[in-house]
């Protein structure tokens, strides 16, 4: 990890200071997929987040939403010194993120398999108005075992929505087990493919790669893209990674997060 891929998992762990508890692991594979998002693909204006030619971010995983506060902080949506207030009785910050509380939140998630189906509404809309605003909606592999993901995706494809790209977290590691064992995905690009979606794989964490990836975008004028982001869960602190009981973390203790701070020096 680089410096600016530290800063952003430091941010995260303040969070998790504060609050005491959060989803950790979820967060922790999802940094890089947002810092590059925000840092080279997405136009927008963090001084005025409404501003109707905005692409749209749908972080469909609500659960992993530290880090998108992170870099809603880091990019000045919001104030740093907010996230410390995360998960308190009288923070807009909570563990799911909320539209029209926080700037820059583009919708309320949490219940899963709802972030697809928004963004497909949200993309047709632009088609429909003649915007040329895109669309990205970030999904967890365990999510898609809903089956209203797979709905909006033909809808997506039948509609030709070249303007709307999903990212998969594929950390391969869901709340209770790993995804082969739950409900197994592959294969995954096959799937994605034979509903009509454009399809690319990246390591999840290499910056260059997902920058260059998101450069090709579209992939298909025709199609929308999926970008299966091959990533660790927790990624960033060897104690926890690829392990279940960090998906999520109540009661941390000042070690735990000492031990956090530690691998970030």
């Amino acid at each position: 990890m680089d410096q600016r891929s530290k800063h952003l998992r430091t941010l995260i762990v303040k969070a998790l200071e504060g609050g005491g508890r959060g989803h950790l692991g979820s967060s922790m594979s999802l940094v890089e997929i947002m810092r590059v998002l925000f840092d080279s693909y997405l136009n927008y204006k963090s001084d005025e987040p409404q501003w109707d030619n905005r692409d749209r971010l749908i972080l469909s995983k609500g659960h992993g939403c530290l880090a998108l506060y992170a870099i809603l902080a880091d990019k000045g949506f919001i104030d740093e010194s907010e996230l410390v207030t995360f998960c308190k009785s009288d923070s807009r910050i909570g563990g799911h993120p909320e539209r029209n509380k926080i700037p820059g939140v583009e919708a309320s998630t949490g219940a899963l398999g709802h972030g697809l189906p928004i963004g497909v509404g949200v993309a047709l809309a632009a088609k429909m108005r003649k915007q040329d605003y895109r669309v990205v909606v970030v999904v967890g592999d365990g999510e898609i075992n809903e089956g209203s993901v797979w709905e909006a995706a033909m809808s997506a494809a039948k509609h030709k929505l070249s303007n709307l790209t999903l990212m998969i977290d594929y950390n391969k590691l869901q709340s209770y087990g790993p995804t082969k064992e739950v409900l197994d995905l592959e294969p995954l690009a096959d799937k994605w493919r034979s509903f009509g979606f454009a399809v690319d794989e990246v390591d999840g964490h290499d910056v260059d790669s997902l920058d260059a990836s998101t450069k090709r975008l579209p992939l298909n004028k025709d199609k929308p893209t999926a970008i299966i982001c091959h990533t660790i869960k927790s990624k960033g602190f060897p104690f926890a990674e690829g392990k279940a009981e960090w998906h999520h973390k109540s009661g941390l203790k000042p070690e735990e997060i000492k031990a956090m701070y530690d691998c970030l020096i």
